[in-house]
């Protein structure tokens, strides 16, 4: 230890002790540090919240769709599906959300004629085109030929997927009335079926041939 030190730990003369320079300097930065915290709190608690920045409103779109021969008037979110528009505006749930990416064909509908995915297409791109839904499929009570066929031959277990395995396999027979049985399980393949009742949807597509 050096003198110095020796020095400042000596009692002074009549053996009262003070406190010392390091014990002083060290209780003063102590108070400062807390001082200066207490001083900063306020400042803190007052500060006010930030508001949450609002999102601007969606652009919509007034579109009028052709739906199984009736045209509907919608005003339309730019980015609403097909199926969408036609499930939550318009009420037909026959096309079914299954998997909302296009790998299932549960939402298959036909446009002018032709099988599309709903779920992958906007609606605001069919203005004044025709869409068909399973719902526009019957006349009145007479079923269509295919939904006939599905009926007769079993072609649905749960049935979760059968309204678009029909509308695939109407829009198939009008692109190829014809269709061979060795072609029906490739031409049908977009449309997944979870129970497996492919034997009978093959089946009723054969057994609609030529009429649908």
């Amino acid at each position: 230890m050096s003198d110095r030190n020796a020095t400042e730990d000596r009692p002074p003369p009549g053996g009262k002790r003070g406190p010392s320079r390091r014990a002083f300097l060290t209780h003063s930065l102590a108070a400062g540090a807390g001082l200066a915290g207490a001083a900063a709190l306020p400042a803190l608690v007052a500060a006010p919240p930030i508001a949450p920045t609002e999102a601007p409103p969606p652009e919509t779109v007034k579109s009028t769709l052709l739906v199984n021969g009736q045209a509907r008037t919608l005003d339309l979110d730019v980015r609403t599906s097909l199926l969408d528009a036609l499930r939550d505006r318009i009420g037909l749930t026959g096309p079914k959300k299954g998997c909302n990416q296009g790998a299932c064909g549960a939402c298959t509908v036909l446009v002018d004629g032709q099988r599309a995915l709903s779920c992958l297409t906007f609606a605001a791109m069919y203005e004044g085109r025709a869409v068909t839904t399973i719902e526009g499929l019957a006349n009145g009570d007479q079923l269509h030929p295919v939904q006939r066929a599905f009926v007769e031959q079993d072609g649905f277990q749960c049935g979760f997927c059968t309204p678009g395995q029909i509308v695939s396999a109407v829009g198939l027979l009008t692109e190829q009335p014809n269709v061979s049985d060795a072609d029906i399980a490739e031409l049908m393949s977009g449309n997944l079926c979870r129970c497996a009742a492919y034997p009978g949807i093959h089946a009723a597509v054969r057994d609609a041939r030529g009429q649908a």
